[in-house]
């Protein structure tokens, strides 16, 4: 079945090129295609294209394909060529000409930008609440380790004091800003483009308040024209936010296998949770974080693609935007992957303990003796050539004393206002009015 069919055949060679692999990704959409049709439907009863008796027997049949697509049992029939053609052929099978009536004011185009957008606005909720586990085990971990000092390093050189408290809270904080940036995608992906049809509109007097309200939805994309522009746009945005938190998890994943070399030795991994060699039997990899990091390169290079596929479209819908789909709907369930096996593995990681006394690392005091020259008086420039000369004589012996209280240091953390920090960019999501919306829709 095909929504457009007008009485011929294409070619079979064309159709499955055509086709591609859009059967199998629209498996993610159906749910979302549903929700719309709902929406839709029962629009369409109030501006009277709709009788009520018709609209109560839609509503009915796609509550039940509905719970037919939650248990993962939804699928597309073999020569049906899209979600939308299956949802609207099987209320077509039960209902007859009712379900025919279902596709009146509306397009393939916007009902696919509107199940995009769907699906977006639950994927980057669950996004949410996975990074925000994560941050939770970050902080924790901080709390316990905050205490541990571990040499800081720039130019992979021995730098500073550090401290395993300073580490993990630093890549909490960086998980803020990361959704930060996926607040703003959740923003522009909120607004319903239903009712832009082919990206011209449509001669009923469709209410598009009434589905934007139905859904959820903050706002609408009010221009039907920038409705349709807005596809790949929302994808590219969306996938730049989550290659901002994929690039958090990489940059975290090699600093774990830096810190888990014998080289370093800062960090462990129960045996349980690495992989071993099939000739050398002491081998004990931290393959998990090695692919972790891998996973997230990979993610970080999906606003590319999408941008390497939509940047040269002018407006107006083009085939092109078929193929978006293929790189970005997999990537959620990547990158919850990684998310989730990041908090497992964080969580039962376990540090090294007085790293800073072996000697290798003395010259990491070298800071706190010119600033401790400082206090007692001398010019910070002649503290510093001081403490350098002594160090070039072989003649410097550290006092491995670490005074830093200033917000955000080693002794002080700012752990509270971290989780604070957290706490204000979650609630700016306002997940519970969307929830509150498709509970109504699916009483």
């Amino acid at each position: 079945m095909k929504l457009w069919d007008k009485g011929y055949s294409v070619n079979k060679l064309i159709e499955d090129f055509t086709v591609g692999k859009d059967r199998e990704l629209d498996l993610y959409l159906a749910k979302f295609d549903i929700l719309g049709s709902m929406a839709h439907a029962t629009m369409l009863e109030k501006i009277n294209l709709l009788e009520s008796e018709e609209l109560s027997l839609l509503l009915a049949e796609l509550k039940s394909i509905y719970k037919i697509a939650e248990t993962g049992e939804f699928e597309i029939a073999e020569g049906v060529e899209d979600v939308h053609s299956q949802v609207e052929s099987m209320l077509t099978e039960k209902l007859g000409d009712v379900g025919k009536k279902i596709h009146s004011g509306r397009s393939r185009n916007d009902q696919v930008l509107l199940d995009l957008k769907l699906f977006a606005r639950g994927e980057i909720q669950e996004l949410v609440q996975l990074t925000n586990e994560l941050f939770g085990v970050m902080i924790s971990q901080a709390e316990s380790y905050k205490n541990h000092l571990m040499p800081g390093y720039t130019h992979l050189q021995v730098a500073m004091p550090s401290s395993f408290g300073l580490w993990y809270s630093a890549y909490a904080e960086s998980l803020i800003d990361d959704l930060m940036l996926l607040q703003a995608a959740w923003k522009i992906t909120n607004q319903n483009p239903l009712g832009s049809a082919a990206g011209y509109g449509s001669s009923f007097p469709l209410d598009r308040q009434m589905t934007t309200d139905l859904l959820g939805f903050d706002s609408m994309n009010y221009n039907v024209v920038y409705a349709q522009m807005g596809r790949g746009k929302m994808e590219k945005t969306v996938a730049f936010a989550m290659s901002s938190i994929a690039a958090t998890l990489s940059k975290l994943a090699y600093d774990v296998c830096l810190f888990m070399s014998q080289n370093f030795g800062f960090v462990s991994l129960p045996k349980e949770l690495t992989t071993g060699s099939s000739i050398m039997p002491h081998k004990k990899n931290p393959d998990v974080f090695e692919l972790l990091r891998s996973h997230c390169n990979k993610i970080q290079a999906i606003p590319v693609q999408v941008t390497m596929m939509v940047n040269n479209l002018p407006s107006g819908y083009f085939r092109d935007l078929q193929i978006v789909k293929e790189v970005f709907l997999p990537a959620f369930d990547e990158l919850k992957s990684c998310l989730k096996i990041a908090s497992f593995a964080l969580a039962e990681m376990s540090v090294k303990e007085n790293i800073l006394e072996d000697d290798r690392y003395k010259f990491v005091f070298s800071v706190e003796d010119v600033n401790k020259l400082v206090q007692e008086g001398v010019p910070f420039r002649d503290a510093y050539k001081q403490v350098g000369i002594a160090i070039d004589k072989g003649e410097y012996e550290p006092s491995r004393e670490v005074n830093h209280t200033h917000a955000g240091s080693v002794g002080n953390l700012c752990l509270p206002e971290i989780t604070h920090k957290m706490k204000k960019v979650l609630d700016g999501f306002n997940f519970g009015k969307v929830e509150k919306a498709i509970g109504n829709l699916l009483k």
